[in-house]
């Protein structure tokens, strides 16, 4: 499917190439994503003939945000790069370089709006004037997938997923101990899931200053009682087969787990669905939302996204931005939304967009759909549960991947291995503030 696409992508830029500007546009996204993403790219550029737009994956999103800081530097850059959410620090205090989006769409005299996106998503990318600094495309939330023919063959009601961690492990046993699975769960993005989601979904900070939206001279505190709760008991359910760890950075051994029915439950991001779907054909999936601690007051507050949004980059022809402002529209209409969201798993970015699934009846014949929406919706974020916003946070994820896998290996405690993350974050933060400060 996915070389299908892509000579369809070229034949579709060498038929109009020669009468419209390139539009090019680098992305992280690989797999069924991305070829889901090039088919948006071919409908759109055979919408129109004044602007193609040529999609390129660049790898990872660290590797993607890498390479066109490097290629900027080398005025060889990309009209519009994808940045997933903790990216952000980092390209706002890219001035020079950037292009901020809603300049973008007034200077091409495009309809745009702010108030039609979702506040849990627009709130993340725009500036202390309320202006948005990037395109929302792709904005996420983690989730439960289950194994719902685990779960009746476990004794367990395959419609009820774990409500909290106690009923997670409960279940979990039960799963293991009638020998339906060896595995209770597993999961993906270690840091998105079980520090930064863990954390807004409990109402506790991440950070100092609003998480870090309230600007520079912010610090970690991801230290906290219900932080080093949650990793101790992440690593005693790793002794006791309950837990396995899916691996650094994303975590790419957890879904084989799920997808071969070692593991029962697997946490990841809304947007797997679409590999879920593709990959888990031999039993049926049921959704929940994450578990959390019963006796945390203000559990469960909302989950945070993921994801990433477009940025727009400097230093190409005028007439060139006029094609990437009529690219976004395109984007984040109504339709465009709706079917992304519906085949990826990705937040409908737009109320329209959601309403228009409920028109179709999306929802109600693809039951678990919505639970992403309800899950980042349920409440009102507060200070603690709106995001966060940190200079560095990339190579702070690495660090706090660093020392999970030392709490895992035994090295250290949970309260150890979050204070590393802490005293070792504060340091990349203040790093990124002498630069950027």
């Amino acid at each position: 499917m996915k070389k299908a696409l892509l000579a369809a992508l070229l034949l579709s830029t060498s038929m109009t190439q020669a009468n419209s500007a390139e539009i090019q546009w680098w992305h992280a996204m690989g797999g069924e994503l991305g070829a889901k993403l090039e088919a948006i790219v071919v409908d759109y550029n055979e919408s129109q003939d004044e602007h193609t737009v040529v999609p390129t994956y660049k790898g990872t999103y660290p590797e993607t945000m890498t390479a066109a800081i490097a290629a900027f530097r080398a005025n060889e850059q990309p009209h519009i790069v994808q940045v997933f959410e903790v990216g952000t620090g980092t390209m706002m205090a890219a001035e020079g370089a950037v292009y901020p989006v809603y300049e973008v769409m007034a200077d091409a005299g495009e309809d745009f709006d702010p108030a039609n996106f979702l506040p849990s998503v627009v709130g993340y990318y725009t500036d202390t004037d309320g202006n948005m600094l990037s395109m929302p495309f792709n904005s996420s939330t983690p989730i439960v997938y289950y194994n719902k023919d685990v779960f009746a063959e476990a004794g367990l009601d395959p419609e009820q997923p774990p409500r909290t961690w106690e009923e997670l492990e409960q279940f979990s046993q039960q799963i293991i101990e009638s020998g339906a699975a060896t595995c209770g769960f597993t999961s993906g993005w270690i840091s998105w899931i079980h520090l930064e989601n863990l954390s807004a979904w409990h109402n506790q900070p991440i950070g100092t200053m609003e998480n870090g939206f309230g600007g520079l001279g912010t610090e970690l505190t991801v230290n906290g009682d219900v932080q080093t709760r949650h990793w101790e008991n992440l690593a005693r359910w790793q002794q006791e087969g309950i837990f396995q760890y899916g691996g650094p950075v994303g975590g790419d051994d957890a879904p084989p787990k799920f997808y071969a029915q070692e593991c029962a439950i697997y946490m990841n991001s809304s947007a797997s669905r679409a590999g879920v779907v593709e990959n888990a054909t031999d039993f049926e999936v049921g959704y929940g939302m994450l578990p959390y601690y019963e006796d945390v007051e203000g559990a469960p507050q909302n989950s945070i996204i993921g994801g990433a949004t477009l940025w727009v980059l400097q230093g190409k022809a005028e007439e060139d931005y006029a094609g990437v402002a009529d690219f976004f529209s395109y984007l984040s209409s109504q339709e465009v939304q709706a079917k992304w969201h519906q085949e990826t798993g990705y937040l409908p970015i737009t109320q329209a967009a959601y309403d228009l699934g409920q028109e179709q009846g999306f929802y109600a014949e693809n039951p678990g759909s919505d639970v992403s929406i309800e899950q980042i919706t349920l409440n009102e974020p507060t200070e603690n549960s709106k995001g966060l916003r940190f200079g560095n946070y990339v190579q702070i994820r690495t660090v706090i991947d660093e020392e999970f896998q030392a709490l895992l290996a035994g090295s250290k405690t949970a309260e150890e291995a979050l204070d590393a993350v802490v005293e070792r974050g504060n340091e990349l933060i203040r790093e990124f503030e002498e630069i950027n400060g």
